[in-house]
């Protein structure tokens, strides 16, 4: 890829235009831009297809920034950066190709004289059904073979993971040697190009656990490709800190030493206590010495470049590349820059530290104001090829820019971020960061990107309705990209704001069919207990089926219920059925506790002689929300009994009956009264059946 242009700042004039990040570092864009209309007369080519713009012009330096701003506002044109062509998404290159404008003007049958209007010729084909932008992606290309200091393709984007390092320094978040090595075989089958296994000055078990992660993963080859991960150890700038990291990576395939010092005025005065001339020797003496000890790849990072003069940075990052640094990493270290500052910084750098050709550009951002993620972004953009990032963001502080955040940024928007792409292989990540917060201790919020658990998961009513209907309506990214299997496979989680369609097509699922009135009546006590539960499984959907839809005829009906229980007395109960009749009745009864105390009022409304031959209850899910099942076996008097089909043998037929709710003594009633209900309605057929004249029973039988 061809050195970012420099130029230099724009007039004050510019400086109210949005556009003046990317006018000031490209003025060209203004001539080019311009000229957008013209190009799209002679001949409708792809703008990412265009040759790099030439130089600019004296004219284009001196336009006034209003044309500049409408110019670019009224061009659909996409200004390519890279003489590089980035590949067409699939679905471009899936689709046919347009027609041209007169035709496609026929096709939606307008006139000649609308054809040939000026507003005729932004007319467009209707386009093939709108995928999801991570199904739009290039196939996979080929990770360039490893050079410390170069990289083959300007598009290849490595990923320096330091989840092990950096993000070991979250509280609480220390793993084992046992547990790293774990960790660091994970990373090297996601795919990261470079793991910072860790401190090995810090501690002698630091040192121990870098140098098995050097031996054993740092020497296997994984993948189709055959890839080995870089083996990273970090150092400050002494002799001392150098020796163990050299020593911790030396057996690893591909080692590399990272040295760091702080370079921002506010750490060399108070933490230093170094004047920058002293600051600059430190630097060149120790990449130097990392270089002479026979490591071929040596990092160097400016601490709190960020915050540091942009003059001193080229001055050190130019004495650090002479004495042999192959990778220049620039920290945001305390999360202070925006993303068009971290963008800037990266593209200064780049066009004006001697050398840099010679060198890696990096970044490492901290996410003290949310903006780790953007700001690696803005600096890939920028010109920085190796990126700095760890597993779910973790790190100190506030953490780090989340590996899974960027790389599946450059994976699902590539086509505005040049055609840059990366080795992972995404299909890891899940696995990867369940393992990671296994092992650290640190699990991620709910609602993080892409790896929390309601990244993927839909349970407002308007999105499951699109979600049924097309999944792209809702979702970017497939969750089979970051290897996500999920249960539903819509991704819908049923609550309080489910709708009639997301329920129904979960009792499809399911594997019921019900009529409308039933999936009403459902639908009403469904939403009775999504209002009290947070989330409803499909357990708690068929014992609501079981409890609402699959009963018997309903004669008795429980309206309220209201018990009372504890050890200052007796418990009391009082319920409120609903007759055949439609009236109401209520009954007040004590027990030896809320269960027995409700049945017994229940039992003074209905009248009914019954004994209680099983009781038994459980819960449908885990939690203190969950709902309760209860299954009782009711027997009545002997005006009930039944013959026994074979023996002919009397018997006391018994009755069962289910209930559910979240409310234990509900569900206990609503168990009771689907019993009595059966019962009430077997005494009904049996007392008809007696009430039948005999001759009406000869002349059935004859």
């Amino acid at each position: 890829m061809p050195a970012w242009p420099s130029h230099p700042p724009a007039p004050s004039r510019w400086a109210s235009l949005p556009f003046q990040v990317t006018l000031r570092r490209f003025p060209f864009l203004n001539s080019q831009l311009s000229q957008s209309r013209r190009r799209r007369r002679r001949r409708p080519l792809n703008p990412c297809a265009l040759r790099p713009p030439s130089p600019p012009t004296s004219e284009a330096l001196s336009s006034p920034p209003t044309t500049m701003a409408s110019s670019i506002l009224s061009s659909s044109a996409k200004p390519c950066y890279s003489a590089t062509k980035t590949p067409a998404p699939i679905a471009n290159r899936l689709a046919p190709p347009p027609p041209s404008l007169p035709s496609r003007a026929a096709a939606h049958g307008l006139s000649a004289a609308v054809r040939a209007s000026p507003s005729a010729r932004g007319l467009r084909a209707p386009g093939p059904r709108p995928v999801r932008a991570s199904q739009q992606q290039p196939q996979p290309r080929r990770r360039p073979e490893y050079v410390p200091n170069r990289i083959g393709d300007p598009n290849y984007v490595r990923i320096f993971d330091t989840t092990l390092r950096d993000g070991e320094q979250s509280p609480g978040a220390t793993m084992t040697s046992a547990e790293k090595l774990v960790v660091a075989r994970q990373l090297a089958r996601l795919g990261v190009d470079i793991i910072e296994a860790g401190f090995p000055a810090s501690s002698p078990d630091d040192l121990d656990a870098v140098r098995s992660i050097a031996i054993e993963v740092g020497n296997a080859p994984v993948g189709e490709d055959g890839h080995v991960p870089v083996i990273c150890g970090l150092s400050r700038c002494n002799r001392k800190d150098i020796d163990a990291a050299w020593e911790a990576v030396r057996h690893a395939r591909r080692p590399r030493i990272h040295t760091f010092i702080a370079t921002s005025e506010i750490h060399m005065q108070h933490k230093l206590r170094k004047t920058p001339e002293q600051v600059v020797a430190i630097a060149r003496e120790m990449v130097a010495y990392a270089r002479s000890l026979g490591c071929p790849d040596v990092e160097f990072s400016p601490e709190d470049a960020g915050r540091s003069n942009r003059e001193f940075l080229y001055h050190i990052l130019e004495e650090v590349i002479k004495a042999g640094a192959t990778t220049l990493n620039i920290p945001d270290t305390v999360g202070y820059t925006l993303p068009y500052e971290f963008g800037n910084l990266i593209a200064d750098i780049k066009a004006n530290t001697p050398g840099i050709e010679n060198a890696i550009i990096s970044t490492h951002c901290q996410n003290d104001l949310g903006l780790a993620t953007a700001n690696t972004l803005a600096g890939a953009r920028a010109g920085a090829r190796q990126l700095e990032v760890t597993i779910n963001g973790i790190g100190e502080r506030a953490g780090n820019a989340s590996l899974e955040e960027v790389v599946m940024a450059i994976k699902c928007r590539g086509e505005l971020l040049d055609g840059l792409y990366t080795g992972i292989n995404s299909q890891h990540i899940t696995l990867t960061s369940k393992m990671v917060q296994e092992h650290s201790g640190l699990h991620v919020q709910p609602h993080k990107a892409i790896v929390g658990a309601n990244a993927f998961a839909h349970e407002s009513g308007i999105h499951q309705d699109g979600m049924l209907k097309y999944k792209g309506t809702y979702e970017i990214i497939s969750p089979d990209d970051i290897g996500l299997t999920r249960a539903n496979e819509f991704g819908i989680v049923l609550g309080k704001l489910s709708g009639r369609h997301a329920v129904r097509s979960k009792l499809v699922e399911l594997g019921y069919e019900i009529s409308d009135k039933e999936f009403e009546d459902f639908f009403k006590r469904y939403k009775e207990v999504a209002e009290k539960k947070k989330r409803v499984t499909d357990e708690d959907i068929e014992a609501l089926l079981s409890d609402e839809i699959f009963q018997p005829k309903v004669i008795w009906s429980l309206a309220e219920v209201q018990a009372t229980c504890g050890t200052l007395g007796l418990s009391t109960a009082t319920v409120k059925l609903i007759g055949p009749d439609g009236e109401e009745k209520i009954a007040c009864s004590v027990g030896t506790g809320p269960v027995d105390a409700a049945y017994k009022a229940v039992d003074q409304i209905i009248q009914i002689p019954t004994v209680l031959r099983e009781y038994g209850m459980t819960s449908v899910t885990e939690g203190i929300d969950a709902i309760a099942t209860t299954r009782v076996v009711v027997t009545g008097d002997v005006s009930n009994n039944s013959k026994h089909a074979l023996t002919g043998q009397s018997f006391n037929r018994s009755f069962s009956g289910s209930g559910a709710s979240m409310d234990v003594v509900v569900s206990s009633v609503r168990a009771y009264l689907s019993a009595l209900n059966k019962m009430c309605s077997f005494a009904g057929a049996v007392k008809a059946s007696s009430e039948v004249p005999e001759s009406a029973r000869v002349q059935s039988k004859e």
